[in-house]
C-alpha cells in the first residue's frame, strides 16, 4: 500500500490571526477582562468557601 501524502498546511500565521481576532472579538461580547474579578466573583457566589475546622 502506498503511503497517502499529508495534506498541506494553509497559511497558519493568517489562520492564527484571524482565530486569535475572534477571540478577543467573543472575549468583549462576553465581558471578559484579563483580572479575572468577574471570574472569582461568579465562581465564589457558585462555590462556597471551604471552612477550616476548629482546632
Amino acid at each position: 500500500m502506498a503511503k497517502q501524502p499529508k495534506p498541506k498546511a494553509t497559511s497558519t500565521k493568517d489562520g492564527a490571526k484571524a482565530q486569535s481576532e475572534r477571540f478577543i472579538q467573543t472575549a468583549r461580547e462576553l465581558g471578559a477582562d484579563e483580572s479575572g474579578e468577574k471570574f472569582n466573583d461568579l465562581i465564589s457566589r457558585v462555590i462556597p468557601a471551604v471552612k477550616k475546622p476548629k482546632g
